[in-house]
C-alpha cells in the first residue's frame, strides 16, 4: 500500500488511527496489538503471501534475541551468546541474500563461465532489506547488552511498524521500545497531530507534485540510453540532473511522510534526511543522506572492521569495503557496486585531503566552501547515474554524452515524448537546484511554524488546502524509489 494512494489516505490511515486511540482508552497492550495487526495488513496489501516471510522473520529474531539475552551471564557476553548471534545474523543474511541476490549470482556466473543457467526470477519482497537490517541491529544490541526489553507485542510492533516498514528509517530497538511503554503515547496529542499532518502533507506534496514531475524528464533519457541511444550533452545533463532531483524529492518525501505519520501515533522516528545537497563535502553528504543507514553501516560494519583504529591505510580499506557493501545493499547489480565504489573513493579522497590540508596548514580561501559544495554536488550527480542506470555500459554512454562526446544536441532529439517544452524542463531543473541548495527542509519549516505565535488557524487552513490540492492530483500514483531496495 502506498502512502500516496486513496486507499491509504481514506481507508487504512483513519481506521488505524481511530482503532488505536479508541482501544487505548481501555487497554494499552491491546492498542499496540491493533497497531501491529494494522501494520501487517498494510504490508500484506501488496502481496499477502509475503506476510509469512515477515511474520517468520519477526518470530525468529524475537526468539533468537531472547535466547541470546538468556545466554548472557551476569550482564557479560558469553561464547554461547556469540554463537547464537552469529547463527541468527547469518540466517537473516542468507534469507536476504536468497531473495535479493539469487538472480544476480546466476547472471554473474553465466557471464564469467559462458554457462546458460536459467534465472529463478525471485521476487524481491517489499522492505526486506529494512526489516532485516532493523532486526540484525536488535540481535547485535542484545549481544552487546544494549537491548534488554523483550515485550513480545512491543517487539512485533517495533519490527512491523508501518511508517518505516517499507523504506526505513532503519530503527534501533532502544529508540522505539520505550515509546511503546509510555502512557502518553496512547492519548491523542494536539501538537503531534498538527506536526504530523504538516509533515505528511509536505511529503505528499513533494512526492506527487515534484518528484513525479522530475521522473517525467529523467525516465525517457535513461530509457533511451538503455535502449542503445547515445545522448548528446544537453540530453545527458537533463537526464542526470532530473534523476538527481527526482531521487532527492522522492526519498525526502517518504522520510517526511514516515515521520509525520508516526507523530500522529505519538511515536518519534529518527530524522533520516537533512538537506544532503547542501553538503560541503562527501563526508558531510553521508551525515545527511539516509542517515540511519549511514549510522547502521558505521556501527555494525565499519567499526567492527576496525574503523580508523588501525592506521590510515586500514581505515581507507574499511571505508571502501563499507561503501561497496552499502552499494550492493541497494540492489543486485554491478551498477550499485560501482556506485558504492565511487562513494568509497570520494570518502578516501575527502579524508586524505583533510589530513593533507591540516598537515600543510593551508588557510581557508574566500568562496572555498561554496566551490567545495558545487564540486560535491557534481560528484554526487555522476554517481547517481550509475545508481539509476540498469547497466554499466548505459551509465558510461550517458556520462560520455555529459562531457560532450556526442555533441551538444537538444533535449527532444533523444526524448521526444516528454510532455514539456525545453524551457519548462530548464525552469524545473533551475527550481530544483535552488530548492535543494537554498530552501529550508521540512523539519526546519515545521520548526519555524511552531515558533510562529499565530500559526494555529492559518497553518490549519494552509495545510488543509495543500492536502486537498495534492489529493486532486493523485492521477498518476507511483511507488517510491526506495521501495525497490
Amino acid at each position: 500500500m502506498l502512502f500516496n494512494s486513496y486507499e491509504f489516505v481514506f481507508l487504512f490511515l483513519p481506521a488505524a488511527f481511530a482503532g488505536f486511540f479508541l482501544i487505548a482508552r481501555f487497554h494499552h497492550r491491546l492498542a499496540a496489538t491493533w497497531l501491529a495487526v494494522a501494520s501487517l495488513i498494510f504490508y500484506g496489501w501488496w502481496d499477502p503471501r509475503y506476510l509469512v516471510l515477515l511474520l517468520g522473520s519477526i518470530t525468529f529474531n524475537y526468539l533468537m534475541g531472547l535466547a541470546i539475552g538468556f545466554a548472557r551471564h551476569d550482564g557479560q557476553t558469553t561464547a554461547r551468546a556469540g554463537i547464537l548471534t552469529t547463527i541468527a545474523v547469518v540466517a537473516d543474511l542468507a534469507i536476504l541474500g536468497y531473495y535479493k541476490y539469487t538472480d544476480f549470482f546466476i547472471r554473474t556466473v553465466d557471464a564469467v563461465t559462458g554457462l546458460d543457467w536459467a534465472m529463478w526470477h525471485v521476487v524481491l519482497p517489499l522492505g526486506i532489506s529494512f526489516f532485516t537490517f532493523t532486526q540484525i541491529a536488535f540481535l547485535i544490541d542484545v549481544y552487546r547488552g544494549i537491548a534488554r526489553e523483550y515485550n513480545a507485542v512491543h517487539y512485533f510492533l517495533f519490527a512491523s511498524y508501518f511508517p518505516h516498514l517499507i523504506a526505513g528509517p532503519v530503527l534501533h530497538h532502544k529508540q522505539m521500545m520505550p515509546q511503546f511503554d509510555r502512557a502518553a503515547t496512547y492519548r491523542p496529542q494536539a501538537a503531534n497531530l498538527s506536526d504530523g499532518m504538516t509533515l505528511f502533507t509536505i511529503g505528499l506534496f513533494k512526492k506527487v507534485l515534484i518528484a513525479d514531475q522530475f521522473a517525467l524528464y529523467a525516465n525517457p533519457v535513461f530509457n533511451a540510453v538503455e535502449a542503445g541511444g547515445h545522448p548528446m550533452l544537453t540530453e545527458a545533463w537533463v537526464g542526470a540532473l532530473a534523476y538527481t532531483f527526482q531521487l532527492y524529492f522522492d526519498f525526502s518525501a517518504y522520510s517526511d511522510m514516515a515521520i509525520g505519520l508516526s507523530k500522529l501515533f505519538n511515536v518519534d522516528l529518527p530524522i533520516n534526511f537533512n538537506s544532503p545537497y547542501k553538503a560541503r563535502d562527501i563526508i558531510d553528504f553521508w551525515r545527511r543522506w539516509h542517515m540511519t543507514l549511514s549510522a547502521f553501516l558505521r556501527d555494525y560494519l565499519y567499526i567492527p572492521l576496525g574503523g580508523n583504529r588501525r592506521g590510515p591505510a586500514r581505515r581507507y580499506v574499511n571505508l571502501m569495503a563499507t561503501m561497496i557493501l552499502g552499494g550492493l545493499w541497494h540492489g543486485a547489480n554491478w551498477t550499485f557496486a560501482l556506485w558504492g565504489t565511487l562513494h568509497g573513493l570520494y570518502l578516501v579522497i575527502n579524508h586524505g585531503w583533510k589530513v593533507a590540508r591540516d598537515r600543510l596548514g593551508l588557510p581557508s580561501t574566500p568562496g572555498g566552501a561554496w566551490l567545495a559544495g558545487c564540486l560535491t554536488f557534481v560528484a554526487v550527480v555522476v554517481a547517481w547515474v550509475f545508481f539509476r542506470a540498469t547497466s554499466i555500459d548505459a551509465a558510461l554512454r550517458l556520462l560520455g554524452g555529459a562531457v560532450g562526446g556526442n555533441g551538444l544536441g537538444s533535449y527532444h532529439a533523444l526524448a521526444p515524448h516528454v510532455p514539456a517544452s525545453p524551457a519548462a524542463v530548464l525552469a524545473w531543473l533551475a527550481a530544483g537546484f535552488l530548492i535543494v541548495k537554498l530552501a529550508p527542509n521540512s523539519m526546519e519549516i515545521v520548526g519555524m511554524l511552531k515558533a510562529w505565535p499565530h500559526r494555529g488557524a492559518v497553518l490549519g487552513y494552509a495545510v488543509g488546502a495543500a492536502f486537498v490540492f495534492v489529493l486532486l492530483n493523485f492521477n498518476r500514483v507511483s511507488t517510491f524509489i526506495y521501495f525497490n531496495f
